[in-house]
């Protein structure tokens, strides 16, 4: 939903009207979406291991496109833009039916399946990386980035933090946290980081509910200064002052680490679709900027291992801060509107 927000509120500064079509899954977290109206549609997600679900799937959808296409005689949009996930199906095969321009929008380097179906319909193909994997044949492609929240733009000048003192280790697992990182990350500290550096770490790490206290105690054996909490709500500040962070490998994560210019290890969620934070990842891999470690071989021996090897190297550090923030763009929802707009003249 955040690229959508981003987009539709530089769409709105230039004057235009903007609505958002989405189930009431998408709607849960449009409270603040900038639109002058919302309306909800049915959507569904086909299970084909499933197929005695299938009549009554392909019935919410059916009746989701009809809806979106009352909608559209209604309102008679300029043009459409879907940003993936199947809440956004109805409202793209109705902009087909209509005969309405579409754009899409693909955070990750993976396209998605449902921008997948519309990719050679669309004008144009917009991703978040350079990198799509299973782009059709024949579709307009224009790597231009992920919009990133503004406030996490505003840490995008704040210096690299020194390297003389205490070093922060920021851990993060995605909205939801990771049970896998929360059990990980703390025995690789407590276990296979030396003594010196342990003295020395600061540990800011996102924990769910349910492990907070096996967490804290494991730091406190371990005597490591530890800030834990199922949820920052100063995360970009909490980003522009890590040394390092350990952090799945979300398209929105690997945009704001690149952003703000900070060095990572990252760890893909191995049950992502078409295995896409592993391709999100190699963004910041390529660049030299964040290693890359696999669930399958998240041992805290390896983890701990490499954190000190990356935190043992001030000078190696600031290079890969670097290195990730030549990769980072903070123009993304500004070239989208001028997509938009290009496309909508046609």
């Amino acid at each position: 939903m955040f690229p959508a927000r981003a987009f539709a509120d530089e769409m709105r500064a230039r004057g235009w009207k903007v609505g958002l079509i989405s189930d009431h899954r998408g709607l849960r977290y449009a409270a603040d979406f900038p639109a002058e109206w919302k309306e909800e549609v049915r959507a569904a997600s086909p299970n084909f291991r499933k197929p005695w679900a299938l009549p009554g799937v392909a019935m919410k959808i059916n009746a989701g496109i009809r809806r979106a296409a009352r909608i559209m005689d209604e309102t008679r949009p300029a043009l459409v833009a879907g940003f993936g996930g199947y809440p956004a199906y109805p409202a793209l095969a109705a902009a087909k039916r209509r005969g309405v321009p579409i754009i899409i929008h693909e955070q990750n380097a993976v396209l998605g399946r449902v921008n997948r179906q519309f990719a050679t319909h669309a004008k144009l193909v917009a991703s978040g990386f350079k990198r799509l994997d299973r782009l059709p044949a024949g579709a307009a492609h224009m790597p231009i980035g992920n919009p990133v929240r503004e406030p996490i733009i505003a840490m995008r000048d704040v210096p690299y933090p020194p390297t003389d003192g205490k070093l922060t280790l920021l851990v993060t697992g995605g909205s939801q946290g990771s049970s896998i990182i929360g059990d990980t990350v703390p025995l690789a500290v407590a276990d296979y980081i030396p003594a010196s550096l342990r003295g020395r770490l600061k540990i800011v790490q996102q924990v769910r509910a349910e492990q907070m206290e096996g967490v804290r105690n494991m730091y406190r054996r371990a005597q490591v200064d530890a800030d834990l909490a199922p949820f920052f709500p100063d995360m970009p500040e909490r980003l522009a002052s890590a040394h390092l962070v350990v952090a799945r490998s979300g398209a929105g994560t690997v945009s704001e680490l690149a952003v703000v210019g900070r060095p990572s290890i990252l760890i893909p969620l191995a049950i992502a679709m078409d295995d896409h934070q592993a391709a999100n990842a190699e963004a910041l891999v390529d660049a030299e900027a964040a290693d890359m470690i696999l669930e399958s071989n998240l041992y805290p021996k390896l983890l701990g291992a490499l954190i000190a090897v990356r935190m043992e190297h001030g000078d190696d550090l600031r290079i890969r801060a670097a290195r990730a923030k030549a990769v980072g763009t903070v123009t993304a929802a500004r070239d989208l509107a001028d997509m938009a707009e290009r496309v909508a003249e046609l």
